[in-house]
């Protein structure tokens, strides 16, 4: 074969590639056109915006929404997504209850720490200053974390015991656990022990390469297989993808490194309040093996709820569950709300 036959082969390869990638986009992207839930998702929710301030410095961005005058349910999301991954629970919650949804250090409109604050005590710090500044003095709460957001919660716990009975009335880890993440990783763990998986998982967890600016086949699929379950609507799968590459890779990286040493044992049964453990029968990021064990541990568990046929974003692909736990966790066990007919989330 000459060199000329060659390149020209390999040009007919290159184009055909381009041709099929872009063609599979416009397939993916009609299917998210398409699905109904998709003008949802893309529709704001806009909250009366609060500034708090954690301990060392980090700038806070907090959102409250639904009536003043009602108990407080305080929402707390997880890595590499914003304070907008709890759209549902806002907008069928804030009809009843005062919803606080907050976005974490370095996600969303939250600012990045200083001096590579990425630690579960900086992470509880962050709770406790959202906890001061937007709920009343002398009422409790209903804290509810997903995946980085239980860990969040569990940490706070730990470093304010003292706090714990006083600021909240209950709460539920949704999706979660208290360590040994990327040892138990189920998404590429080969079934037998590998030297190789052991040795790469942290550092691809902790890479801040960058990702593309919009969605593509393979990022598409990536999230699909990792973070929901093969069933998981078009829209679900989009809604996470556009946080993930929306997330700035710094922070991505720096949570990513947190998470290869993170111990949460000893934080655990602080946690002395009724709690709900929530997880997805498929979820392969936090296992529900994470589940049973984090429940094992807690001093009051209220329920173990394993969703059947879903994935590690359980808020968004089994949202009706997962509200129905949070407004019955809050009903039993703060007090009852002032009104239970107001106006909802409002969109922008």
């Amino acid at each position: 074969m000459s060199r000329r036959t060659a390149w020209t082969r390999a040009a007919v390869v290159a184009v055909g590639g381009a041709v099929a990638w872009e063609t599979q986009r416009r397939v993916d992207a009609r299917r998210v056109a398409a699905d109904p839930e998709t003008a949802e998702l893309e529709r704001e929710l806009h909250g009366r915006v609060v500034t708090a301030r954690s301990a060392d410095g980090t700038r806070l961005h907090a959102e409250v929404f639904g009536p003043d005058d009602a108990p407080t349910i305080v929402l707390v999301h997880g890595w590499t997504c914003a304070l907008e991954f709890w759209h549902y629970q806002v907008r069928d919650l804030s009809h009843e209850f005062r919803v606080v949804a907050f976005d974490q250090r370095g996600h969303g409109r939250s600012e990045a720490p200083r001096g590579g604050g990425y630690t579960d005590a900086a992470l509880a710090d962050d709770l406790q200053a959202i906890l001061d500044a937007t709920v009343p003095a002398g009422q409790r709460c209903v804290v509810a974390g997903h995946s980085m957001g239980g860990m969040t919660i569990s940490a706070w716990a730990g470093r304010h015991p003292e706090d714990v009975r006083a600021r909240l009335g209950a709460a539920a880890l949704i999706s979660t656990g208290m360590g040994d993440f990327l040892e138990h990783l189920l998404v590429l763990r080969p079934r037998r022990s590998s030297r190789l998986y052991d040795a790469l998982a942290p550092r691809l967890a902790s890479s801040s390469l960058p990702l593309p600016r919009s969605s593509t086949p393979l990022t598409h699929r990536a999230i699909r297989y990792v973070a929901l379950s093969p069933s998981a609507r078009p829209s679900a799968v989009a809604f996470t993808e556009r946080m993930l590459l929306a997330c700035p890779a710094p922070s991505r990286a720096g949570f990513g490194r947190f998470f290869s040493t993170l111990d949460l044992s000893t934080s655990v049964p602080c946690l002395d309040v009724p709690t709900v453990v929530m997880v997805g029968e498929r979820d392969k990021l936090t296992p529900p093996w994470h589940a049973r064990r984090l429940a094992e541990s807690l001093p009051q568990v209220d329920a173990v709820v394993e969703i059947p046929e879903v994935g590690h974003q359980a808020p968004l692909e089994a949202h009706d569950v997962v509200t129905a736990r949070l407004r019955d966790l809050a009903r039993r066990h703060l007090v009852a709300p002032a009104r239970t007919e107001a106006a909802p989330a409002q969109a922008g």
